[in-house]
């Protein structure tokens, strides 16, 4: 195990990292006397990280092990029907603990299996992937997709605890470490200048000690989340590339004749063009946005839109949930560190961010 990093206490729950992420599962399971224990996997994660994880907890070699389908393409409710069935006919109870390993996939379904069985029992979140340690695991968000719509059904609730490792990234191809990264760099934009200079510098999985940049972004995203939980005023700036990049991410899931993006590459795209939005919108400095862009595009490679494909794109944003009383609002920047939330954009300039997104 590598250095243990200090923990980060969340509403009700802490963050733990490395020997005394796993020490803390271990004293949890000590004394909370759970009926039964069920560990959720998808089948990556199963063989991959499940491994891993049950070297620590050889007490647990014997519990039954429910696997998900891989991929954001399965994270709907049909899942959550046959995962539910499984704790019903395996005789979970109020009483019972999932552990969820994996992405953010299946934290997100986890949680939200977890929340609703029996009106709720306890979880445990312990993220295989970056996306996972630095977003999707923490701040109490759970859900799934509907018709392949981002999230649109979920509860805010917390897991009992959240057990970093970075040890599983080793098991990360490149895509899926860069895809978390663009929600780090995102951390940087909307709340510290010198952390997004810090990441504006790029270095595969390989050639950097990710620990301090990890707890520095949980620690962000933690005191968002403890003034706002419910995404009232406060958290709504998390959602920054997210507006558009939702809408990317949605068309490009449900149409087989373009290439699916993970989550971080159509956020990356959201952040570049919610940029450029920013400029017409909240005074942010043109030569900020064409940093942005510039810093996105030495990480992830361009993907091409039609014309076509921005009017549906565009279509999309009317199931964003950040909507009220039939209006769009993003989450755009006045200066590097300081956003602005519930900003109406208009749809010509919508237009122009994609222009601009294209240009070299």
């Amino acid at each position: 195990m590598k250095k243990t990093l200090s923990a980060i206490r969340g509403k009700g729950y802490k963050v733990l990292f490395s020997d005394e992420a796993y020490s803390g599962l271990g004293l949890l399971l000590k004394t909370e006397n759970y009926s039964s224990i069920f560990i959720l996997v998808d089948n990556n994660t199963k063989i991959h990280c499940l491994p891993v994880f049950l070297k620590y907890f050889t007490d647990l070699k014997n519990v039954d092990v429910l696997t998900i389908k891989a991929g954001e393409e399965n994270k709907h409710l049909e899942t959550c029907q046959d995962v539910w069935q499984k704790l019903s006919d395996l005789g979970a109870d109020r009483k019972s603990l999932l552990i969820n390993v994996g992405g953010g996939v299946v934290t997100d379904l986890g949680g939200f299996v977890a929340a609703a069985f029996k009106r709720g029992i306890d979880f445990v979140n312990v993220p295989t992937t970056l996306l996972s340690m630095v977003d999707a695991s923490i701040g109490g968000k759970t859900g799934v997709d509907l018709e392949g719509l981002k999230n649109q059904i979920g509860i805010i609730t917390h897991p009992k605890m959240v057990a970093i490792d970075t040890h599983y990234l080793s098991t990360l191809p490149e895509n899926e470490y860069r895809s978390g990264y663009a929600e780090m760099l995102k951390h940087g934009i909307i709340r510290d200048k010198l952390y997004f200079q810090k990441l504006s510098e790029y270095k595969s999985s390989k050639d950097v000690d990710l620990e301090d940049y990890i707890h520095h972004s949980i620690s962000i995203k933690n005191k968002v989340v403890n003034e706002d939980l419910h995404e009232l005023n406060l958290r709504k700036i998390l959602n920054f590339g997210h507006t558009l990049g939702h809408a990317i991410e949605t068309y490009c899931l449900n149409n087989p004749q373009i290439r699916t993006l993970l989550h971080g590459e159509a956020i990356a795209i959201g952040m570049i063009t919610e940029a450029y939005l920013a400029t017409k919108l909240c005074a942010l400095d043109l030569s900020v946005a064409e940093d942005i862009k510039k810093v996105f595009l030495r990480i992830f490679p361009k993907s091409n839109f039609t014309n076509e494909d921005l009017i549906s794109i565009r279509d999309l944003l009317r199931y964003d949930k950040k909507n009220s009383h039939g209006k769009v609002k993003f989450v755009l920047l006045r200066e590097l560190g300081k956003p602005a939330i519930d900003i109406e954009v208009p749809s010509q300039n919508l237009t122009d961010a994609f222009e601009f997104y294209r240009q070299d």
